[in-house]
């Protein structure tokens, strides 16, 4: 099945002050979801951005902030999969009664919070797309772990330009030319 714009629902897991650093390869890993977070605004596909204990971790990265907008939903949780959190649950199953049902990852860290998310997410009954360029963990033992479980749950695992190029179907179309220029 191919992701489509109309029916997607972009989560961004837990990218913050505290926890970033740790991260491996954590500068591009935040450009990735830069990308996709700009692509998403650009094509009006709705967010939910999560927080792990930002008391501990830190709030979301200011350059992530930056490109929220007003109907953007931030979710503080202490769970580690964002589907044991009332107002993210509540607000997955109000997209999906307006049809969108394709739900797309990314974010840290790929073993926990991520892994444990997109698993209650299809356990739900959600098509869930989990962004391997745009998902890390402390080491790349820990990613790749969280990937290989996903993908054996159901997830599918895409790329950056996956997502992009199947949100904008079309070349030559104005949202082609300003978010191919995104990615190079």
């Amino acid at each position: 099945m191919l992701i489509e714009a109309n029916r997607s629902i972009l989560v961004i897991i837990d990218v913050q002050t505290k926890l970033m650093p740790a991260v491996h390869l954590n500068n591009e890993l935040i450009e990735q979801i830069l990308i996709l977070q700009k692509s998403a605004n650009r094509l009006d596909i709705p967010m939910i951005i999560t927080e792990q204990y930002p008391k501990g971790l830190g709030s979301t990265l200011d350059l992530i902030s930056a490109e929220t907008n007003s109907d953007d939903i931030l979710v503080s949780k202490l769970t580690f999969s964002a589907m044991g959190e009332d107002l993210f649950k509540n607000e997955l199953q109000k997209l999906r009664s307006i049809g969108r049902d394709q739900v797309i990852v990314c974010g840290t860290e790929t073993h926990i919070c991520v892994m444990q998310t997109v698993i209650d997410c299809i356990n739900e009954k959600f098509n869930v797309y989990v962004v391997i360029d745009a998902v890390g963990s402390r080491s790349p033992e820990n990613k790749q772990a969280g990937l290989s479980r996903m993908a054996s749950c159901g997830a599918h695992c895409v790329t950056n330009e996956m997502v992009i190029f199947e949100w904008v179907k079309i070349a030559g179309t104005p949202e082609f030319k300003l978010l191919s220029k995104l990615i190079k």
